[in-house]
Formats: structure tokens, sequence, C-alpha cells
């Protein structure tokens, strides 16, 4: 019988084969284009995605988010400050995101490995416990959870998705 470790982690892993499907065929000079005007491009979806797994996953586990300890934001060298993960960005500010595969890869990676490493350990009795009391009602781990990896989902999506504009012929 699969445990709710087991389920969270397959989860996650298939994100990880979207975003490095996406990032071993997508042409470097398409990650920083838009699809259209005012459109997220697949640059920002990565790194937002990973951003908000990364800072989600860490703050629910008590742990250190590996954009600032791996060293990421100083070697993706964005214009904001290290709390940013994008909500709320402008249009400028997607645009700003300029990295190439192997940063945004390199950064995903380590983010799984983070998040992996928590899942790992996850069982049903942990769901419940309260990993933010800042909203009403306050948020457990189970939600937390399911949240970050929908955000994931659904923006690994949204990044298929621009490559296909991008990339039609």
């Amino acid at each position: 019988m699969a445990t709710v470790s087991d389920i969270l982690l397959d989860a996650l892993g298939r994100v990880r084969e979207t975003v490095h499907g996406l990032l071993d065929d997508t042409p470097e000079e398409v990650l920083a284009q838009p699809p259209a005007p005012g459109a997220n491009t697949v640059a920002w979806l990565l790194w937002h995605l990973t951003r908000t797994l990364d800072s989600h996953v860490a703050d629910a586990f008590d742990r250190d988010v590996v954009w600032t300890s791996g060293g990421w934001y100083d070697r993706f060298a964005l214009p904001f400050p290290a709390s940013a993960h994008g909500y709320g960005q402008s249009y400028d500010d997607v645009l700003a995101v300029r990295a190439t595969a192997a940063d945004l890869r390199g950064y995903f990676d380590a983010t799984y490995e983070l998040v992996a490493d928590a899942l790992g350990s996850v069982t049903a009795d942990d769901l419940d416990r309260v990993v933010d009391e800042g909203w009403d009602p306050p948020v457990t781990l189970g939600v937390r959870l399911v949240s970050a990896l929908n955000d994931a989902t659904q923006h690994v999506g949204q990044a298929s998705y621009a490559v296909g504009i991008l990339t039609r012929g």
C-alpha cells in the first residue's frame, strides 16, 4: 500500500520530469522570451515554481531555503531582494529573470533534494500539524504541501504551453 510520503514524492517526481524535459528541449534563447506581450516567460515560471517549493517546504519543515543557503540567489543575481518569490511581481520583474537552463535546472534540482528529503518522512499523522498561524483557519502541513505541489504543477504546465507557442514552426 502506498504511503502519504510515496504519493507526495510521486507528484514531486512528475514535476521534476517535466522541468527536466522542458530544459532539455527548449532553446536557450526562448527561456526569457514571453509567448505574448505581458505573459510570463519560461524562465520566470520555472524560477517562481522552484522558489515557491523551496520557501514553502523549508518553512514547513524548519529548514534553510536553498535559494540563499545554496548560493542560488547570488548566482542568479536578480534585481530583487532574497525574499522575493514571484508573487505580486510586475511584468518588468518577470522580464528581469534571465537565467540559463543550467542554472534553472541546478536550482530546481537542489530544491528537489530539499523537498524530497522532507517528504520522505511525512506520515498521515503529520498532515494535520499547523505550519502557519497567519491564516484563518491556520494552515496545516497537508494543505501547505498540496498548495505547493499544485502551484508547481500549474506553473510547469504553463511553461510547457509557453514553450509550445514559442517553438511552433
